[in-house]
């Protein structure tokens, strides 16, 4: 199986194909149209050559310009100094890098995590988290950045802030390589302080080293942008994020889980699982009634076997709901056999959630009933829990602040 990282660069799908407001590849200066400057960043690598030819540039600029782009993270088109003054302007006057603009910005008191809020260009808002590990073991000096695909979400899970907000839209390629890009910046600037402090070399300038799709929205159910941003992630002349710090989490959508399986990508898969049978599950996740769970896990030993990955089996661990040591042991009996880690997540409670957060000794016990049946497990104490890092929560927050 081949990686996205180990072809040719220029290959995966023309995602902006269609989709330009201008009606063209070449964008609309804001001198000729009233329309807002389109974001570099909804053309992928092949329109973003051909477009660049067709402005009369040679084939390597459209090279360095993806380079500024997404290697480099350039926060404007000013800061190319590898293109030339005239190139600039031209691009200046027909396209911005960025379509999101900060609302909001907050990190955690033990400086681990952070959290904004990005405002798109229909003013809907969107959620991304850059978390810190800079004392944890194998992952020290690691940063991960858990992005949004969706604004609002349909699925609806109870325990879940933006389940409980609604769906309003999908997200472009472009917004969901933007939030890592705004990320990216954000620790390319810790890793130059710590170079300066003395607490990096200078072959250390990491950036974000993970990407984890588990932000606002169902990355499954917006499946071909998210795909065409996975590759321009893996991209090895970009962001150059290697397929296995890649990990995209679903409820649990079958037909795109067996469609994700013969993509021949080495990400991790990971499902929002949080309850061993039917009935408990539910209660919490309307999709379970669409996709039971035994349909879901037979789903599961497909893909393993298709692809040879690991599955994540997320579990949210809800007081007095789905965290008995009985039902850890049942989640054993359904997962035997499957090559699987299951991470147990203490909730973050919502504004309108009616769950209560179990305490970790009730964890623990939940853990030790999974290990009777031989099943990996690793209790992770939510980040950011005193920023509302937890899905849809900085949305919530800011609607009551602003009255957006």
């Amino acid at each position: 199986m081949t990686t996205p990282s180990s072809t040719s660069s220029d290959s995966g799908p023309d995602f902006d194909s269609g989709s330009t407001a201008e009606g063209s590849p070449e964008a609309t200066s804001a001198s000729e149209s009233s329309v807002p400057l389109r974001s570099i960043l909804e053309l992928s690598r092949n329109r973003l050559t051909s477009t660049m030819l067709k402005l009369g540039e040679k084939k390597f600029r459209a090279d360095q310009l993806w380079r500024s782009i997404y290697h480099e993270a350039a926060a404007s088109f000013d800061e190319m100094s590898t293109l030339s003054k005239t190139f600039r302007a031209s691009l200046s006057e027909k396209y911005t890098i960025s379509s999101v603009e900060q609302a909001m910005f907050v990190t955690s008191k033990d400086k681990s995590t952070s959290k904004a809020l990005y405002k798109l260009h229909d003013g809907e808002l969107i959620e991304t988290v850059l978390m810190r590990y800079e004392t944890d073991g194998h992952r020290r000096n690691r940063k991960t950045a858990c992005i949004s695909t969706q604004a609002g979400c349909a699925l609806g899970c109870t325990f879940c802030a933006t389940g409980q907000q609604g769906f309003r839209r999908n997200l472009t390629v472009g917004e969901i390589v933007a939030q890592v890009i705004e990320m990216q910046r954000i620790a390319y600037a810790e890793d130059e302080a710590q170079m300066e402090q003395g607490k990096r070399t200078k072959g250390e300038l990491q950036g974000v080293k993970n990407v984890v799709f588990m932000g606002m929205g169902e990355p499954l159910a917006n499946y071909k942008n998210v795909m065409a941003a996975i590759r321009v992630l893996n991209d090895g002349q970009g962001l150059n994020i290697g397929a296995r710090h890649i990990t995209v989490s679903t409820v649990g959508l079958i037909p795109q889980i067996l469609q994700l399986a013969e993509e021949e990508l080495q990400i991790n898969l990971a499902i929002s699982l949080h309850a061993p049978d039917n009935n408990t599950r539910s209660q919490t996740m309307p999709i379970n009634q669409r996709y039971p769970v035994e349909d879901l896990i037979r789903a599961c030993h497909k893909y393993a076997n298709a692809t040879g990955r690991r599955i994540f089996f997320e579990y949210v661990l809800l007081k007095e709901q789905n965290d008995s040591v009985e039902q850890a042991q049942k989640l054993g009996r359904l997962l035997n056999g499957l090559h699987c880690h299951v991470n147990l997540i203490p909730v973050n409670p919502t504004k309108m959630g009616p769950f209560e957060r179990t305490d970790l000794n009730s964890a623990k016990e939940f853990q030790g009933g999974l290990k009777q049946y031989g099943i990996p497990s690793t209790v992770r104490m939510e980040k950011g829990i005193d920023i509302n890092a937890g899905c849809g929560q900085l949305r919530e927050r800011a609607i009551d602040i602003l009255g957006a």
